[in-house]
């Protein structure tokens, strides 16, 4: 994090990412000395309400976080700025959403956790628009005009006020990652809505917390001993407030609804008096040896994880990863849940032996049973980011095609990514085509 004395000094001079958050009601006027190189401007955290129009001499601006802060509407000085793609104004109190806001390079718009109950048709006007992130608004319909979003691949609309789902969601040639949870659709849901009854209970008082493992969007994962349980327990504790996939309370019931799988991180007892009655579910505690298959998407990248440099599996190896996984999601579609989140940064690995963990159950939905059409047309949209995952291991794999394993999932990858959703093979096909191929 950058001061004010800093910019003021000139010591950022020449800097390419500037972030304050110092209590700011106005924008500096020391940052446009900085026009010719800043592309990544943060200030979240701060209390502005407005942006002045001198934002445009920000010719080389790129991102721009304003989360956190005061605004009620999104400043329309952003339209005017040609090379800005990446907009993230998280919790707010946005209510607006003026056309002329949304700049003609818009790749990633974050509104989440804001106040909206209507968007602008221009949005689907914005040809490079591949992460639209929505969750915690008032939304009632999604602009008619998205169905002309052809590069769409992520959708947040969770916690929401929709009360259907339009006919042309689930053609979209590219959306791959969606989340529907927390809307009063009205379906009759799949998923064992009963399945937390199945679960044993552990008491607060009657474990041992250890330490902190980690923090997500939607909880605190801590690692925690039970007096004569068989297995090693990680507890995560949910915050209870909106996230940017949607509300902790829909990750627990989707998780809850997910069941048990090998290659799945879900739940195997829940949590019962807490002190502050937060919410909590005991999970398999996951072994120290398993890393994450990859790192999130970055401002680059905007949806592809990035692998870190140097990991190249055997094909062998990333095909049984690919089996495993698909197995996973299978068994999640067959349960009537769509994870709405996979992503190979939430795969848990061993480098060694595979073993993959999928987890992080935060953008999750139970779908309906009926309409099943509906149904089958919603996961037909996960298949594709199944596809982007076979199609990722195969080229960190770095062989050629003609590797019987690097070949099985570049088919079945290819398969996957096709740009019509219902021309794409049902996850339980692909999982058993890649065991096969696994076999062999």
């Amino acid at each position: 994090m950058h001061t004010l004395e800093q910019l003021r000094s000139g010591a950022l001079a020449g800097t390419r990412r500037l972030d304050l958050a110092c209590g700011l009601t106005e924008l500096p006027h020391e940052v446009f000395e900085l026009a010719d190189t800043l592309e990544v401007l943060n200030l979240s955290g701060n209390r502005l309400h407005d942006l002045p129009h001198q934002l445009t001499r920000l010719h080389q601006l790129k991102v721009l976080f304003a989360s956190d802060n005061d605004f009620e509407v999104l400043p329309e000085v952003l339209g005017d700025c040609p090379h800005l793609q990446v907009v993230g104004f998280k919790a707010n109190r946005i209510a607006q959403v003026p056309p002329d806001a949304l700049p003609p390079a818009l790749r990633w718009l974050i509104l989440t956790d804001n106040a909206l109950q209507a968007l602008p048709n221009a949005l689907g006007q914005r040809p490079a628009l591949q992460k639209l992130m929505l969750a915690g608004n008032q939304l009632t319909a999604l602009p008619d005009s998205l169905q002309a979003a052809q590069k769409l691949e992520l959708l947040r609309a969770s916690a929401n006020r929709l009360t259907q789902v339009p006919d042309w969601l689930t053609e979209l040639p590219r959306l791959s990652w969606l989340a529907l949870a927390g809307n009063p659709f009205g379906w009759t849901l799949s998923g064992r809505q009963g399945a937390s009854g199945d679960l044993p209970s552990v008491d607060w008082h009657g474990l041992t917390q250890g330490p902190l493992l980690g923090e997500g969007a939607s909880g605190h994962i801590y690692q925690v001993q039970v007096p004569d349980w068989p297995q090693p327990l990680a507890l995560k504790i949910f915050k209870g407030t909106v996230t940017s996939d949607g509300l902790p309370e829909d990750e627990l019931a989707a998780s809850l609804a997910a069941g048990q799988h090998p290659a799945l991180t879900t739940p195997v007892a829940r949590l019962m008096g807490h002190p502050t009655q937060a919410q909590g579910l005991l999970m398999p505690l996951i072994p120290t040896a398993h890393v994450n298959l990859a790192g999130p998407p970055s401002l680059h990248t905007c949806t592809r994880d990035v692998y870190p440099p140097g990991f190249q599996p055997s094909p062998n190896l990333a095909l049984g990863i690919a089996a495993d996984v698909a197995s996973a999601l299978a068994h999640l579609h067959q349960r009537g849940v769509m994870h709405g989140d996979l992503y190979a940064h939430n795969i848990l690995i061993d480098p060694v032996h595979g073993q993959p963990q999928l987890g992080d159950f935060g953008a999750a939905t139970r779908l309906p049973t009926q309409p099943s059409d509906l149904r089958r047309d919603l996961l037909a949209l996960e298949v594709r980011a199944l596809g982007c995952l076979l199609e990722e291991l195969a080229a960190v794999t770095g062989a050629h095609t003609e590797h019987p394993a690097a070949q099985a999932l570049h088919t079945w990858g290819q398969a996957c990514l096709s740009e019509v959703p219902h021309q794409r093979p049902a996850v339980a096909e692909v999982a058993q085509a890649l065991q096969v191929a696994r076999r062999a």
